[in-house]
């Protein structure tokens, strides 16, 4: 069974940073992705930036820019440097892994912008 753990999330202001990091419980040796999603209240979730194994990145064009998908295969985790956020950047972040033909969910991790 796979689980994903999210940490980093947390209150700051508009125009500052956070580094969000996620670690998988298993070694993915298969071809796979690792990313991030985020859902904000009334909202559906939605995509923010995704990496694969081979480093190839995409992100949602309201992050370009501002944000930062990484991963680290050694050590199973995946990572969201945020820059310059935004109130709307306010939301509930999804770590994501994408293999064997499914999807894997982390529980979330809470980041609030204040105005």
């Amino acid at each position: 069974q796979v689980q994903l753990v999210e940490s980093g999330g947390g209150l700051v202001q508009a125009g500052g940073s956070l580094r969000l990091s996620c670690v998988a419980s298993v070694t993915i040796f298969d071809i796979n992705t690792m990313g991030w999603f985020r859902q904000a209240p009334g909202k559906q979730r939605e995509l923010v930036g995704r990496i694969s194994s081979g480093g190839s990145t995409n992100y949602a064009d309201s992050v370009k820019g501002r944000f930062t998908v990484s991963r680290d295969n050694a050590k199973n985790m995946v990572y969201l440097q945020m820059n310059s956020l935004k109130p709307e950047d306010t939301a509930v972040y999804y770590c994501n892994l994408r293999v064997w033909g499914r999807d894997y969910w982390g529980k979330g991790t809470l980041v609030t912008v204040s105005s």
